[in-house]
């Protein structure tokens, strides 16, 4: 084994299992080194082994004494690798160290060197190979210390092929490891105690534990590789973005990661703490205190603020800019150069702003002269071009030679763009010179792209290309080769060359385009073969070539098939997609002209009118209105408008009708045809009986407002429209007396709302004032509450206007016009005060006053009137108008008037509708005497109180109002009139339902006691419906149990006894609230004061009272039938009450009393059903489970089935 050592060939035992092939390599490597190392120390100065100086593995003091015997090849490799002067050791190499440590086994010492490196970022090959292998770790069981393996000699003995260290498979010092070195955990000495049993068990679970977290190492860096994968840039696009510095390139996710990183630091630094954490919590997928968590092997970059010190130090360069129809030469750039040059010195390097602002200015003016010194050249060139055209229009082309025109059509195309110029291409042919001309035109250059232009050679690079002239033809010469072959032989030698233009593309491809006109044919013929074979998805991009094509293509037939694709390109274009064609045809409409678009883009529109998809309808109503601006008005007034009549007409497709409605709008701001007045006047009226909401929506919005800007160009606004609308809801009134169509009411009152702000813009267009309305010096500001909010920008005034600006200038003189000058003159404003309000007020007092929805809707109407026209118009206009008719006075009180205006529908909504404009505290007084006078004059007239009711009621749904109504209720309370007292307690149930319960208990539950103890008996039953609404709605127990309290009172005292009329309002009330009210306070005080009542009532001799009573329990017991009634209350109340009741009526009322004999056996059944199942509770779930067990059988068995739909549906058929 000893000779084997150093001669460095051995294969015996002593060479390392473990070690591969490439630390061999690192072996023979380091050992040239070592030698290399001796050489440049000194020839002849080598190193004596027993010298003071050296140190050699026989060394007892240099290495722990571990010398073996048998090892004199690693030692005098050792004392090579040490060679020097006897007086200087040489250096040492770590690979050196690291091997001997190996051979001696002082792992733990090798370890500590294999992590100092490791972290140094020097790693050891040797090392790193020795700790990842586990089996230099594995334990042999049953070999001694010292010993080689049985069978092996030498296994732990001498290390073969020059001094490779030996297998430590046996070694003394071996540690028992997992196999792994990514912890130091599976490091574990305690493994060799006396419990050896457990050493299997808890290897294994480390070996488990690293195997865990590996894999999960591992499944991260596989989601980041595949992250940045799927974030890579291609090439293309990084190419595009590194020749286009102004377009953006997307942020990737390291650049991200990494940029979250250094905010938050940033954040954190400067105290921002609550944002850092926000920041923190809205990228939870980061962590913020490890930069590795950004990513593997990244160096952390400055701080922002540094980054931000540094930028300032880097000098930004401006974008060269050039005209988008030609380059730039660089002979045109060298004369500039001097003008340039002869600039100011200060402009070379960077100054202040007014220094580059004046370089920005000089650039700007190069620029502007550049284009257009440029585009007058296009225009010369284009000139040229076609008067060359026209001159050789009959020139016949010189005829080539059979056996050469074939190979001018099989020249490749990749070698004229592989020289990357056009110069005289000179092919040599065995000694002969063959030259071939390329004469290429200035059309053919503008096909040619950028990178291939002549603009973008090099200048040394183009000095050699021939002129070429625009004259000059794309005509290419070759010369006849000197040779003496038959052109048969030449035809047939060049028909080995692959080439076939038999097919329809390879026709296509044999003919190269060499004008504009050539390419538009091309694409022609080309497109409708290309579109079919695109992705559905993607087919938007063939949009900007179809229309392209379709523009400039000379033939009609073409550009008509061209656009028919563009039409029929998507089969269900979504919205993004018809943006996009919409787009498109609006370019192709500039640029062609009115003519082309009403003969090629609206026939077909026209084919799709019909089509099954509503998608396409939808992009032929929304084409209508993008291209009205383009079309002839001609067209535009009759045919455009007779297409979109006819789809508002005959589409059941909501968004159709919605998009036709937006068109219509459109076209009404072009058309000047005043014959088509009244058609769009019928459009208006259809659109708006519209039974979709999205078509109604879109008429207020868009339609309406178009159509009333053309009416007031036509004057038509005052003297038509408006009160053409008046007329119709002034008809709906009059034949709507036994039943209002309130849907066209609605339809006609809302569309003359939307009229407001153009009445009122034509109010101040036509005012007196409007020519002195000059905008100068500071304008004033609009309040933004000034108007109401508009529906749509066409609804805002200032869009009618104009102008905000305009709009302030014209308030601000009409406001002066009314406080100091009035409407003398004014007729616009004449016309709204002497003509419109008027016919208002007189058709308001028509309505019907418990209709809720008209009173609303009128309301509505009359606050956007005058919130439009302002405070001082109302005050002035609109309030002494109302007031005239009302004449609220106590003088005018009279039985008579119960039939007067105060019980009409004016009072609600001058209530809601005109003092509710403005909430200053004076006109909060206005409302609230105004209530206060209704309330009064109603009561001590005896009318019936509906108007006071739906002033109450369309109040009372605004919170803001609550006070104001409680104040007015409390007038009523403490009012010396027992009838105005009666009204105010009949009032506080209709107050009840909205207001919160702190006002409740603090306003109104006082206010009904108070009146519960009135002297006037009709004051106390006049509370008992608010008390129950308080019942039916409040859930505070105090509340309740003082509400509870006085309805026991009124049934329980004896004076109440014989009061009728009581019993009748408390019967009425408990079958109102009953079945809304809480559970406990039906079960225990409802129903049983229901059976008392009940029980009285049999006793009644007055046969009219007790018909009545009884016929307000059969109500109020039919309400509670269909509550949850326990089965003790059922028996010993609900019961015993319904049989009382049918003793009444088995007398007074033998058709109700038929009614109550089946509600009493319905519910004895109840009561037995109850009765019997108790007994059967145990049978119960026995018959549970059988049924849960058919069931189980009956699912498995429909799961089993696999025949079709037909099939299954015969398994329910009966057998014939």
């Amino acid at each position: 084994m000893a000779a084997m050592a150093p001669g460095g060939s051995g294969s015996g035992g002593g060479v390392n299992p473990f070690l591969s092939d490439s630390d061999e390599d690192d072996d023979e490597v380091a050992a040239t080194e070592e030698r290399r190392a001796v050489l440049r120390l000194g020839a002849g100065s080598g190193l004596d082994p027993g010298s003071a100086g050296s140190l050699s593995p026989q060394d007892p003091v240099a290495l722990g004494n571990s010398a073996r015997p048998g090892l004199p090849g690693e030692a005098s490799a050792a004392a090579v690798a040490l060679g020097g002067t006897g007086e200087t050791p040489a250096r040492l190499s770590i690979d050196a160290i690291a091997a001997q440590l190996l051979r001696d086994q002082y792992l733990l010492t090798a370890l500590e060197l294999h992590t100092e490196l490791l972290e140094s970022g020097r790693e050891l090959p040797r090392l790193r190979d020795y700790f990842s292998n586990p089996g230099n770790f594995e334990r042999q069981s049953g070999t001694p210390p010292g010993m080689g393996a049985p069978g092996v000699p030498g296994a732990a003995g001498v290390g073969g092929a020059g001094g490779r260290e030996p297998s430590t498979t046996s070694g003394g010092g071996q540690l028992n490891r997992a196999g792994s070195i990514s912890t130091l955990d599976s490091l574990d000495f305690a493994r060799y105690s006396d419990d050896g049993n457990r050493e299997t068990d808890e290897k294994v679970a480390v070996l488990e534990f690293e195997l865990r977290k590996a894999k999960e190492t591992i499944q991260a860096l596989r989601a980041n590789l595949t992250k940045a994968a799927e974030h890579e840039v291609p090439l293309q696009e990084r190419k595009n973005y590194k020749s286009s510095p102004e377009i953006q390139e997307p942020i990737k996710p390291l650049e991200k990661r990494a940029l979250n990183f250094l905010v938050n630091e940033f954040l954190l630094k400067n105290n921002y703490k609550l944002t850092s954490i926000t920041f923190s919590d809205e990228n939870d997928d980061q962590d913020f205190e490890l930069w590795d968590d950004v990513g593997l092997n990244i160096p952390k970059p400055p701080d922002l603020l540094q980054l931000y010190r540094d930028f300032g130090n880097h000098q930004v360069t401006g974008k060269d800019l050039v005209d988008v129809a030609s380059g730039v030469e660089e002979d045109e750039l060298e004369a500039f150069t001097p003008v340039i040059s002869n600039l100011p010195p200060t402009l070379e390097t960077p100054q202040p702003a007014e220094n580059s602002m004046l370089v920005q200015k000089l650039e700007d003016k190069i620029s502007l002269l550049n284009s257009e010194k440029w585009s007058l050249m296009e225009q010369i060139r284009r000139l040229k071009s076609e008067m060359d055209f026209l001159k050789n229009e009959h020139f016949a082309i010189p005829a080539v030679c059979d056996s050469v025109q074939p190979s001018l059509d099989q020249l490749p195309h990749k070698d004229s763009e592989n020289s990357g110029q056009h110069p005289d291409v000179n092919s040599s042919d065995k000694g002969k010179n063959t030259d071939i001309h390329l004469s290429i035109s200035d059309e053919a250059d503008s096909t040619i792209p950028k990178e291939n232009s002549p603009n973008s050679f090099p200048r040394r690079e183009r000095e050699g290309m021939p002129p070429s002239s625009p004259s000059s033809k794309n005509t290419v010469h070759f010369d006849k080769p000197n040779r003496k072959l038959s052109p048969a032989f030449h035809q047939a030698l060049l028909s080995f060359c692959r080439m076939s233009a038999d097919s329809r593309l390879g026709y296509e491809v044999s003919r190269i385009a060499d004008s504009e006109k050539s390419v538009m044919l091309m694409l022609g013929r080309c497109l409708p073969h290309i579109v079919p074979n695109v992705l559905l998805a993607k087919r938007e991009e063939l949009i900007p070539l179809i229309l392209c094509t379709a523009c400039l293509h000379p033939e009609p037939k073409e550009r008509d098939q061209l656009l028919h694709i563009l039409f029929n390109l998507i089969k269900r274009p979504d919205d993004e997609q018809r943006q996009m064609i919409l787009t498109g045809c609006v370019a192709f409409a500039r640029h062609v002209g009115p003519t082309r678009v009403e003969a090629e883009l609206l026939p077909q529109c026209w084919e799709q009118i019909n089509h099954k998809y509503p998608e396409r309808r939808l992009l032929v109503a929304e084409s209508c209105g993008a291209l009205a601006p383009y079309l002839p008005k001609e067209i535009r007034s009759s045919l455009v408008l007779s297409m979109l009549q006819q789809m508002l007409m005959e589409d059941k497709a909501d968004l159709v009708r919605e998009a036709v409605i937006k068109s219509l709008g459109i076209i009404m701001g072009y058309i000047d045809d005043p014959d088509k007045y009244h058609q769009g006047f019928e459009l208006l009226l259809s659109a708006l009986g519209d039974p979709s909401e999205r078509v109604v929506s879109a008429t207020h919005q868009v339609f309406l407002p178009a159509y009333a800007a053309w009416t007031t160009e036509l004057g038509n606004l005052q003297s038509h429209l408006i009160l053409t609308l008046l007329n119709k809801i002034e008809k709906l009134l009059r034949e709507g007396e036994h039943g209002l169509d309130e849907h066209k009411l609605h339809m006609y009152l809302s569309a003359l709302q939307s009229l407001i702000p153009s009445l009122f813009a034509l109010v101040l267009q036509n005012a007196p004032f409007s020519s002195k309305a000059k905008l100068h010096g500071e304008v004033p500001q609009i309040e933004v509450t000034r108007f109401p909010r508009p529906m749509s920008p066409l609804q805002d005034v200032s869009t009618i206007i104009g102008s905000r600006e305009q709009l302030a200038v014209l308030l601000q003189l009409y406001d002066y016009q009314l406080e100091q000058e009035g409407t003398t003159g004014w007729e616009s404003l004449l016309w709204v005060v002497n003509q419109l309000l008027p016919q208002l007020i007189e058709i308001v007092g028509k309505i019907n006053v418990t209709s809720t929805a008209c009173v609303h809707e009128f309301s509505r109407f009359f606050w956007r009137l005058c919130r439009t026209f302002g405070k001082i118009f109302t005050n002035t206009k609109v309030k002494p108008q109302f007031q005239e008719i009302l004449r609220l006075s106590e003088e005018n009180i009279d039985s008579s008037a119960g039939n007067g205006v105060l019980t009409k529908a004016t009072v609600p909504i001058y209530a809601t509708g005109v003092l509710t404009c403005y909430i200053q505290e004076e006109d909060r007084k206005l409302l609230v005497g105004f209530l206060e006078d209704v309330m009064t004059l109603l009561s001590l007239s005896h009318a019936p109180l509906d108007s006071l009711k739906a002033s109450f009621v369309e109040l009372g749904a605004n919170p803001a109002y609550h006070e104001l109504l409680l104040t007015v209720l409390w007038y009523g309370v403490v009012h010396t009139s027992a009838l105005v007292r009666c009204t105010a307690a009949r009032m506080f149930e209709l107050l009840v339902k909205g207001v919160n319960e702190t006002l409740v208990a603090q306003r109104v539950v006082p206010a009904l006691i108070t009146l519960s103890s009135d002297p006037e008996i009709s004051v106390r039953i006049a509370t008992i419906p608010a008390f129950g609404t308080i019942m039916e709605t409040v859930i505070q127990r105090e509340l309740l149990e003082r509400v509870k309290m006085q309805l026991a009172s009124f049934l329980e005292d004896p004076q109440y006894q014989d009061q009728h009329s009581l019993h009748t309002e408390i019967i009425k009330t408990f079958g109102r609230v009953g079945p809304n009210a809480e559970p406990r306070f039906r079960d225990e005080f409802v129903i049983p004061h229901l059976h008392k009542l009940a029980l009285v009532n049999n006793l009644q001799i007055v046969d009219s009272k007790r018909l009545d009573i009884a016929t307000h329990l059969f109500e109020a017991y039919s309400a509670l039938s269909c509550c949850f009634i326990s089965e003790d209350l059922m028996v010993n109340h609900f019961l015993p009450g319904l049989r009382c009741l049918r003793t009444d009526m088995e007398h007074l009322s033998p058709e109700h009393e038929v009614i109550l004999s089946s509600m009493i056996k319905e519910c004895e059944q109840k009561v037995e059903n109850k009765t019997v199942q108790e007994p059967q509770g145990s049978m119960s779930i026995a018959a549970s489970l059988v049924s849960e067990d058919t069931k189980t059988k009956f699912l498995n068995k429909m799961g089993q089935l696999t025949t079709s739909g037909a099939m299954l549906a015969n398994v329910f058929q009966r057998k014939k």
